[in-house]
């Protein structure tokens, strides 16, 4: 079920990603960077294709059905001004995509199907289609009370493609800080910080197309200069030891199920090991992000 709207968009998109990585291709080399790797690219694109087609398997079952049951059993009139309904529509959107994604951080269950994303020890435009494979099968939870809200199912899929198009756009290192628009857009900047594994940049930047969210919700860390603080790290904090096909999707489900095949844990520690915050243990083998923080700027007073 894509809509021609949507269509429409695949047909603008696709040049434009050509050209705009072809070029962050050729300045990375230039510059003798680092940036891609051929294992890298092929495994964005396996994930990409992944997700596309679980989402296009699933799409018919949660905008044909589920979306638009709520939508039929609305709670206000659709806004009939056309020009307010689209606004309306872009700000529910992003503000449920940030809590979404914050979840998918904060809870292990959650980030089981997320840290795919944030497996690449690259950051490049590329690394925006390394998608969250299996998010697609509970993504639309978080558009059901835009539905109920009187927004049509295939507009808000329609605004949802539009806005990842920005969403992979701030996937680069080729671009500085913008500005003002520092203080109301995600930019590539912020999302450098949100692919870091230091410490202090860990579950920070959560919004896809608007930065004032998570400045209002307390996850908004800004991009630090290196005599402030060290380089950006990308990737997760413990790496993946086998990067193949099978375990770049299934790893953290697979040391889930290890870590509640421990007899000796107590119904409640078997929950904390499925909807506890990543990291978290019942004995502190491991520590969460916010742990790691902690303990980072324990020792930087410890230094001082």
């Amino acid at each position: 079920m894509q809509t021609a709207k949507e269509t429409l968009l695949i047909l603008l998109t696709t040049p434009l990603y050509i050209v705009v990585i072809g070029l962050e291709m050729v300045l990375s080399h230039l510059r003798k960077q680092n940036t891609y790797t051929l294992k890298d690219t092929v495994q964005n694109i396996y994930l990409m294709l992944l997700n596309g087609g679980i989402d296009l398997l699933f799409r018919s079952i949660y905008i044909g059905i589920i979306l638009m049951f709520f939508y039929e059993h609305r709670l206000v009139t659709p806004v009939e001004t056309a020009w307010l309904y689209w606004t309306l529509l872009f700000l529910f959107e992003d503000f449920m995509y940030y809590w979404l994604h914050r979840v998918d951080h904060e809870c292990r269950l959650f980030w089981a199907t997320h840290f795919t994303h944030h497996s690449s020890s690259k950051f490049n435009l590329t690394v925006g289609f390394r998608s969250s494979v299996m998010e697609p099968l509970y993504r639309f939870v978080y558009f059901i009370p835009i539905a109920w809200l009187g927004f049509h199912p295939l507009d808000i899929a329609f605004v949802y493609s539009a806005t990842q198009i920005w969403g992979i756009l701030v996937h680069t290192e080729k671009v500085g800080k913008l500005g003002f628009l520092e203080y109301i857009l995600v930019t590539p900047s912020h999302h450098r910080v949100h692919h870091g594994s230091n410490p202090k940049y860990l579950d920070k930047n959560m919004g896809m197309f608007l930065i004032i969210w998570d400045r209002l919700f307390g996850t908004f860390q800004k991009e630090l200069p290196p005599g402030e603080y060290q380089p950006i790290r990308y990737g997760l904090t413990t790496p993946i030891e086998k990067e193949n096909a099978f375990n770049i999707v299934f790893h953290e489900w697979i040391n889930i199920f290890k870590d509640l095949r421990n007899h000796n844990l107590s119904f409640k520690q078997k929950l904390g090991y499925i909807f506890g915050p990543p990291g978290w243990s019942h004995n502190g083998s491991r520590q969460t992000s916010h742990q790691m923080r902690q303990q980072e700027e324990a020792l930087k007073n410890k230094a001082s």
